[in-house]
This record gives structure tokens, sequence and C-alpha cells, in this order.
């Protein structure tokens, strides 16, 4: 299955799937403001701070979440276990990406992201609303583990064996600047490959060749394993996505560095290579 959904298929879909907004914004103001100012028909908000991650802490800064919590969530929004759910944000898909990829961890088998998101509804004359609907009534049953995930062990070894991508910006790999986290760098032998490099100025994610080709030049040709990591689990998800449309598996490194730095004894690398 595509994870994708253009705006135009969407517009012209017979059956509607669940329409999920995760607008987040990392340094403010919260995702849920815009929502109520303008969303898709119908969709459904939920958090990613508090409904796509756990407290903060020594899994991270968005560690993963409680099934409950999930289940919670996508049961509000009437998701039952053969739902199809579309779910998208109000920038390039970042929160979107990881909305999908714990609705997938937790074992919801039909979700797509909404390629280039709002802009790309208004700009295929998709209408917004205001309006919030009411409560569904699913009964999907979270249960956890339904993607591969990898922990700081197995990054580290994916970084020695295989190829394992750093999604944060150039300048935050190298360990030049680190506005979110105490301390900074890289996991030694990660390659970067910043996640802005996934999509085109719309905000829309790159053709499946564009995307082969990138990460063929990072060395995740498909020959041996790939995984992703970046501060905190989100774009790491969204690298993991651009790699699922290029025909590569990835799991993410879910705690990423904010999660890796909370051993003083983990190894840290800096420079851009």
């Amino acid at each position: 299955m595509n994870p994708l959904i253009s705006a135009e298929s969407l517009l012209a879909a017979s059956t509607k799937p669940v329409l999920i907004d995760v607008t987040w914004n990392l340094m403010g103001p919260p995702g849920r403001d815009a929502y109520l100012a303008g969303h898709l028909p119908g969709a459904y908000f939920v958090d990613l701070d508090t409904e796509l991650a756990g407290p903060p802490g020594d899994g991270g800064r968005h560690p993963l979440p409680k099934a409950t919590t999930v289940e919670t969530a996508l049961r509000r929004a009437g998701v039952s276990a053969d739902t199809s759910v579309v779910v998208y944000d109000a920038a390039n898909s970042m929160a979107a990406a990881r909305a999908r990829w714990v609705f997938r961890y937790f074992g919801l088998r039909d979700v797509r992201v909404l390629d280039g998101g709002l802009a790309a509804w208004r700009a295929a004359g998709g209408e917004v609303s205001t309006e919030i609907p009411e409560d569904g009534n699913g009964s999907c049953v979270a249960t956890a583990g339904q993607i591969p995930m990898l922990d700081a062990e197995g990054a580290a070894e994916l970084a020695a064996t295989g190829v394992l991508l750093d999604a944060r910006a150039p300048e935050r790999f190298a360990g030049e600047v680190e506005p979110m986290d105490k301390v900074a760098g890289h996991i030694p032998g990660a390659v970067n490959a910043p996640t802005t490099a996934n999509v085109a100025a719309d905000g829309q994610f790159l053709s499946a060749d564009d995307l082969r080709a990138r990460f063929a030049a990072l060395g995740a040709d498909g020959s041996v394993p790939v995984g992703a990591y970046c501060g905190s689990g989100v774009t790491a998800a969204h690298e993991a996505l651009a790699l699922e449309i290029a025909g590569i598996e990835a799991p993410v490194y879910v705690g990423s560095w904010s999660e890796w730095i909370t051993d003083p004894n983990r190894p840290i690398a800096t420079g851009r290579s």
C-alpha cells in the first residue's frame, strides 16, 4: 500500500477515511490552536506531545506513548481494526509521519499520510472547517511491537554494520549547535541525512526515484540494513517514511539523540563526517 495519498485522491475518494490532524510545532504555538482555526472537514485532532509520545524522561523527549493512550485517541476518532485512516499536519508531514509510525507500531494497518498536508488540500480546492466532530465510537485495540524498532544498542550496532541515518540539520549533527538537548554531537558512525531534503518546496515528498537516488548516495541503497534517528524520534519517522517510499524498510530509534545522551558511557562524535 502506498504510504501517501494525494489531496486530489482524497477529494475524489468515494469512501472517506477517518481524518486525523496532528499539526504540531516544536517551538510552539500549540498545534491545537491551528486545528481550531481551520482543518479538513470532519478531522479529529490528536496531540503529538501527549497522545503520540509519553512524558519526557530517560526515554528521551518523545518516548513511546502507552498503548492505552494511543487506543483512547484512535477510538475517540472512531477507528476500529479495519478503518482506513489519513493523517496530516499543517507543515511538511513531520508530525504526520510520527503519527503514522506510532499508529502502525500499535497495530493500525491502513494509515496513510496526506502528501503536502493542509496546504496541498487547500491548493487542490479542498474546503476547511472550524467545526469539531463529535467523539467517535471506535473499537481498535492497540498492541505494541507491530513493526520493528531500534533501541540504543541496536542503533549503535546498525551504525557499525549498516547505515544509521541522522535526520537532524547538519549543524546539529556536527555538534556545532544544540538548541534542544544538553549534549551536542551524533552517534558515532551515523550518516547525516536531513529530513528537509525529503520534500520539495511545497512540502510534498520527492518522487520515489529521487528519494532512492538521494539515499543511495548516502550508502542506503538496500544492500545493507538501514535505520533512522533524530533528536527525539519525530523527524526520524519522516526519514523512515521517505525510505519506505524509496522501497527501503528502516526501523526508527525512537529515543534518538535525547535518549542516547542519558547514558554518559555512550560515545559521542562531532564533525560533519
